[in-house]
This record gives C-alpha cells, sequence and structure tokens, in this order.
C-alpha cells in the first residue's frame, strides 16, 4: 500500500544540521520519529569551519547506529549566507575577543541567526514536501541569544505558517535540558554508539581547535562553549555513577 501524500509530508522532516552537539542529537530525535529526515547546513560567514567539515562524517556514521536510521535519512543541503557574516561584527565571524556587552551578551551572539536559518530552512521545507523544522535552540543552557528562546521560536512559527501556504511545525526538543540532560537523551535515542559518535566527531568549541581531545570531545577547552559542555559532560558521567 502506498503512503498518501499527505502521510509523506506530515511524517518528513528537515533538521538544521550544523555537526555540532545539538544538532547531532536533534538529527538523531528526528530519525527517530519521522520516516524521512533531510538535513540542513548554512555556510554564514563564520570564522571557522570545522562544523561543517565534520557533518559528512557524522551523517554517514549515525546511519549505522539504527537500521531505521539509515533508511531515513535522506538528502543534504547548505546554503551560503555568507552575507550575514559580513555584516555582522561578532566574535563567531570575525578574530577577535569573546567578551560580554552592556547587556550580558557575548560577543559570539550573530543577531538574527536564528531567525534567518528557520525562515531559510521553511523554504527549503516547503519545495521539499517536508512539514517538521526541527533545531536545536535551548534556553536552560545557552548563553543569552534572544532568538534561542522558546517565545521566538513560536512566534516565528506562527509568522512562517502565515506566510508560507504549508502549515509547518517548529521543535526545539532541547529548549528545556541542560547538557547533562542532553548526553542523557543521547544515550536514550542511541546507546553508547550516539554518545560515543558526538563525543568524538561533533564540535562545539567556538575557536575551532581540534588539536586538543579532552575526555569530552575536542576543542580548546576555556571558551564558553567548551566550559558548557565539558561541565555537562561531568554531570553526566556523575549521574550515571550514582
Amino acid at each position: 500500500m502506498t503512503d498518501h501524500p499527505s502521510d509523506s509530508f506530515s511524517n518528513s522532516a528537515l533538521v538544521l544540521f550544523s555537526g555540532g552537539q545539538d544538532s547531532t542529537t536533534c538529527l538523531a530525535w528526528a530519525l527517530q520519529r519521522f520516516q524521512k529526515v533531510e538535513t540542513l547546513g548554512f555556510h554564514y560567514g563564520q570564522r571557522h569551519h570545522i562544523e561543517m567539515k565534520c557533518r559528512h562524517g557524522i551523517r554517514e556514521k549515525i546511519k549505522d547506529i539504527h537500521p531505521l536510521w539509515s533508511d531515513r535519512l535522506g538528502e543534504d543541503h547548505v546554503l551560503n549566507l555568507s552575507d550575514l557574516g559580513a555584516i555582522s561584527d561578532t566574535a563567531l565571524t570575525r578574530e577577535t575577543a569573546i567578551e560580554w556587552d552592556k547587556q550580558g551578551l557575548p560577543s559570539t551572539f550573530v543577531p538574527g541567526r536564528n531567525l534567518l536559518f528557520l525562515t531559510y530552512a521553511a523554504i527549503i521545507a516547503d519545495r521539499r514536501h517536508l512539514r517538521h523544522i526541527i533545531g536545536g535552540m535551548c534556553e536552560t543552557d545557552y548563553s543569552g541569544y534572544p532568538d534561542c528562546r522558546d517565545d521566538t521560536i513560536k512566534a516565528l512559527q506562527v509568522a512562517i505558517n502565515l506566510g508560507i501556504s504549508n502549515r509547518f511545525v517548529l521543535h526545539t526538543p532541547l529548549m528545556w535540558l541542560d547538557k547533562a540532560q542532553e548526553w542523557q537523551m543521547a544515550e536514550q535515542l542511541g546507546g553508547n554508539s550516539l554518545v560515543n559518535l558526538i563525543n568524538e566527531e561533533t564540535h562545539s568549541c567556538y575557536l575551532g581547535d581540534r588539536s586538543h581531545h579532552h575526555e569530552w570531545g575536542y576543542g580548546c577547552g576555556t571558551c564558553p562553549a567548551c566550559e558548557l559542555r565539558r561541565s555537562g559532560w561531568e554531570s553526566y558521567i556523575q549521574q550515571k555513577e550514582q
């Protein structure tokens, strides 16, 4: 029996996939739930492309974790949004120090990045007939980015669905999880195989350091992203040992 077109649309997803811990966990989450899953990455003028270089290997290896995941993982898309980097004066798009402004925002905040990413994702999803759009935004363990807030994502879903004929659903499965809980989610989704894949293959370090390996993965060990990943890993291991 052939699926009805509407059934295929309801069981399809597009994952914002950077090659980092968050997006890889979200990819596994989507592969566990939807019959057809595609991925989307962005070149936005970031100061390094380490995460983007990790993407292909992660996509290939994650298929080996579960037979269903191999069947469900579809096409990968990469968009060039380099103009965003050209107009952004941030520590993620320039070789500048990571600092905090008067509002408490770190210089790694790229204004409007997630707004653009999700809007472009909706355009791709519309053309590819994919209903569910998944992003790794989180309001629990994050740096205070306004475009990671739950209210922002909900408002954007309303705006996107008003502006495009299809009715999309924006999912943020990490929104209310801390990093330790995120590692636990990965273990629940794909066991130690997924935890090891995330540990060895994904990249979070803002400085793009792949020369130093720690028990929680690669990175400089001192930037905010590394500190967050390290503390989450340590809490996760402590909870496992209790």
